[in-house]
């Protein structure tokens, strides 16, 4: 695959329209099976509040990971993110109903680099806190 979007047409500054990735338990049930992750804060109610957590959480690195389907849609093509990097802020909170939580993801490039590349700053948020912070990548563009 090839980047879509062309290096020639992205300005710094530019804003990457937000994109809103929805989470529910069984999103968070599938992401352990995935991952190896099985610690009962991202699927038992009980266990997280008993260790003082207002309801279950979704995994960190499931966060992470819908910065990276962000940038992935937002590029067109998953071989151009190059590098990728984020600390986590906040959690994302996942309530057992069915609208789950939103995690909201935008962007905005913060430099031109040579080679196609562009450094694209992201904001992730939940429920009104950012969930992400010093989140940067580095994408190939066409």
């Amino acid at each position: 695959m090839t980047a879509k979007v062309k290096y020639d047409e992205v300005e710094v500054g530019q804003e990457i329209p937000a994109a809103g990735y929805r989470v529910r338990r069984l999103d968070l049930v599938k992401y352990a099976g995935a991952s190896g992750d099985f610690n009962p804060i991202h699927w038992n109610e009980r266990y997280a509040k008993s260790v003082g957590l207002p309801d279950v959480i979704a995994h960190g690195m499931y966060t992470m990971a819908q910065g990276g389907r962000f940038l992935t849609d937002w590029a067109g093509d998953p071989a151009a993110v190059v590098e990728y990097g984020v600390r986590f802020s906040s959690m994302v909170v996942v309530p057992d109903d069915e609208e789950g939580a939103t995690i909201t993801v935008s962007g905005r490039i913060e430099e031109k680099l040579p080679d196609n590349r562009v450094v694209v700053a992201l904001t992730a948020t939940s429920n009104g806190s950012r969930v992400l912070s010093k989140a940067r990548a580095v994408v190939r563009l066409a």
